[in-house]
């Protein structure tokens, strides 16, 4: 198991100088160097601001990158591997959208800084506007950055309440500075089941695992706290892949007893390993469940060549797994229309469970479904572009910019 990622929260005025960079930097290094000193290796180290709208207004899109690259420089600067400088949080029927489409610019003209649009909440409702403009921010994206790579940095969230450790999910409440950690626990999972003779048997070995594993990292985290004055915030104890057949949550599944990821017993599998990591007794925050990105994961990869789930599938496991839908190769020439009526299940599914989930689609462009995907990154395994159906919610969308999912109030 490795730390996948530290992640610092952090409040920030505009303009900011160079010393609150400098700050998060320090805590950063040092909870590095403790953590792999006591032998969990962390891949990366992240800062995460409030909402930029909320830091700098509703800006104009020079001010916009003005904003990102500097926190750019001074993160490059300073050893902090990635930022993200939160959604645009469109949540309410008066929320303004036309920042959704400076996004394609931020992500063209920086490197490491992620962001979204956050259009869904449980008790407020559904901005079918905002994610229609932010599926044309998808496409656009697509079309401007090779291989479509840019949505990397980009999602639509749903119901995600602030501090998350992972990305692109990630911002800040607002209030003082705090730090998370978010896990990639795969490979400890599959080596964690292997061999079980019962399910009973797999749920208490993966909690007792996670616990233990998770007081060792408190233990530390202490420390941290204590010597820095930071808030802790939670661990995201999360079955996050790497594209390694060592370290797959698909494998993971198929080590339990399915036949192949995909077919029937995916969703019981699935709900299987969420629940044993929400039993667990730590200090939960974020997905804290089984992750399913299909280009991180190389046996998940694998069963899309192999043609064994499809969208519709992973929609459907969303409901009991943590982020949705992530990096998931869609063809290049998928409209807007057509994504957005995805982002919109997607979040009927997240405010109606209450739960947090995020679509992360990536369309490749110039490639058709059944086309292969080899997108050289180092968390990216080769797949194939899965079929979307073509077949969206254009008229419903227009039928309405802004809705609640909850029961209408008596008199209505």
């Amino acid at each position: 198991m490795k730390i996948r990622s530290i992640t610092v929260f952090t409040p920030l005025s505009w303009p900011f100088g160079e010393g609150t960079i400098a700050s998060v930097s320090r805590f950063l290094a040092d909870a590095r160097l403790r953590l792999n000193k006591n032998g969990f290796e962390v891949q990366t180290v992240r800062l995460a601001t409030p909402p930029f709208m909320d830091v700098i207004g509703d800006p104009d899109v020079n001010t916009l990158i003005e904003y990102a690259q500097r926190l750019e420089y001074l993160a490059i600067k300073h050893h902090i591997d990635f930022i993200s400088i939160g959604p645009v949080v469109a949540t309410t029927p008066l929320a303004l959208l036309m920042s959704i489409y400076a996004l394609p610019r931020l992500i063209m003209e920086t490197e490491r800084i992620f962001s979204g649009v956050l259009f869904a909440d449980h008790n407020s409702g559904i901005n079918l506007a905002a994610a229609q403009a932010f599926a044309k921010t998808v496409h656009k994206v697509a079309q401007s950055t090779p291989q479509g790579f840019g949505n990397l940095r980009l999602a639509a969230l749903a119901n995600v309440p602030p501090n998350v450790p992972f990305f692109p999910a990630s911002y800040h409440d607002g209030g003082r500075y705090s730090f998370a950690i978010a896990t990639e626990a795969a490979d400890m999972a599959l080596n964690t089941v292997a061999n079980v003779r019962s399910l009973n048997e797999a749920r208490r070995r993966l909690i007792t695992v996670i616990e233990g594993t998770s007081l060792h990292i408190l233990e530390i985290v202490d420390e941290l706290v204590d010597d820095h004055q930071i808030r802790f915030d939670g661990l995201d104890f999360s079955l996050a892949p790497y594209p390694n057949d060592e370290v797959s949550i698909a494998a993971t599944m198929e080590k339990l007893g399915l036949d192949a990821f995909g077919g029937h017993g995916t969703v019981f599998t699935t709900a299987f390993l969420s629940s044993c990591i929400k039993q667990a007794e730590i200090p939960h925050i974020g997905f804290s469940g089984v992750m399913l990105p299909v280009l991180e994961d190389s046996v998940l990869a694998q069963r899309a060549i192999d043609g064994h789930f499809s969208v519709n599938d992973l929609l459907l496991y969303s409901a009991v797994c943590g982020t949705g839908l992530d990096t998931v190769p869609i063809p290049g020439d998928t409209s807007p229309d057509d994504m957005a009526s995805l982002f919109l299940d997607m979040a009927a599914l997240a405010v109606t469970l209450n739960k947090p989930l995020t679509a992360r689609l990536m369309p490749i462009p110039g490639l058709k479904a059944g086309d292969k995907v080899e997108i050289d990154f180092e968390f990216f395994a080769n797949s194939q572009v899965m079929p979307i159906k073509n077949q969206g919610a254009k008229a419903l969308i227009e039928k309405s910019s802004f809705l609640s999912l909850l029961p209408l109030k008596s008199g209505y």
